[in-house]
């Protein structure tokens, strides 16, 4: 009964802002715009600001003003839906993870720009090649990952392998868990040489779909991301740099419904944490 209740609480707390920017919405942004804006146009800027703007960074703000104490079983989108399960870690500095994952064959995902986003449009136009193409945003502890890596697959503009990694401390004394990792607070920190875990989600894009609540166009995630964790470890090992092999149980195989309409993952609840050989 507790449990239903606090569950009512926290939707609640989600329901209300929203009502807020939707009522800010409609009395004030819309109004401002109608006057300037032909009718469509004016839907569209006022939906764009309130979907894309407001929610995100108000759930961003509440995500890092009251984070959780413990590591969380997914990371989620811009606006706080559920998206990737976390299933694989690699314990180094943010040098050796780039020249690990390198080695074995990834590339290191370009940041978001206006000239990659318009080379990134015209490599999928035109079928040039771009392995260092951005990838979307995902958030852990409120905080966009701090690096991500793709394969692309050969022959395919919309399939590629990727991974995204975000920088947290461990409690080195006690077994690995999820009340033992956590999120690193300096993130200067991120770019030095201090030997972090990197916890990270890695999938698989295998087409086009949409976001089921706002109909955004998006990659579509392949159901079983246990299979691409084990290709990362299968490079590791094949390479030698995988020294120590660690399985943590965040949670029991659950089954998780995506962002993607109609679509759903499944996993075993596990994340493989790889050290590395010095």
């Amino acid at each position: 009964m507790i449990q239903i209740i606090l569950r009512l609480v926290k939707r609640f707390t989600v329901l209300v802002p929203g009502i807020v920017i939707t009522y800010f919405s409609v009395r004030n942004i819309f109004p401002y715009f109608d006057n300037h804006l032909p009718l469509g146009l004016a839907i569209l800027v006022t939906y764009a600001l309130g979907a894309y703007v407001f929610v995100p960074v108000i759930i961003r703000l509440v995500r890092i003003l009251r984070p959780v104490d413990h590591l969380p079983l997914y990371c989620v989108t811009p606006d706080g839906f559920a998206s990737d399960p976390l299933n694989i870690g690699i314990i180094a500095t943010r040098r050796e993870l780039i020249q690990t994952m390198e080695k074995v064959g990834w590339h290191v995902a370009d940041p978001h720009s206006p000239r990659n986003l318009i080379r990134q449009v015209l490599s999928t136009v035109y079928g040039w090649s771009y392995p260092n193409a951005p990838v979307s945003s995902l958030y852990l502890f409120g905080r966009k990952q701090d690096i991500a890596f793709e394969i692309p697959i050969e022959g395919s503009a919309g399939q590629r392998h990727h991974v995204r990694f975000w920088a947290t401390t461990f409690e080195g004394e006690r077994p690995l868990s999820i009340r033992t990792i956590h999120w690193h607070h300096r993130r200067a920190h991120v770019q030095g040489n201090d030997n972090l875990l990197w916890v990270g989600s890695a999938s698989l894009d295998k087409g086009i779909g949409f976001i089921r609540h706002n109909l955004q166009i998006t990659h579509m995630i392949d159901p079983d991301t246990g299979k691409e964790r084990q290709l990362i470890i299968n490079q590791l090992e094949a390479c030698k740099l995988a020294k120590e092999i660690e399985s943590v149980e965040l949670e029991k195989p659950y089954r998780l419904i995506n962002r993607v309409l109609t679509g759903y993952l499944h996993t075993d609840g596990k994340m493989h944490v790889v050290t590395l050989h010095s």
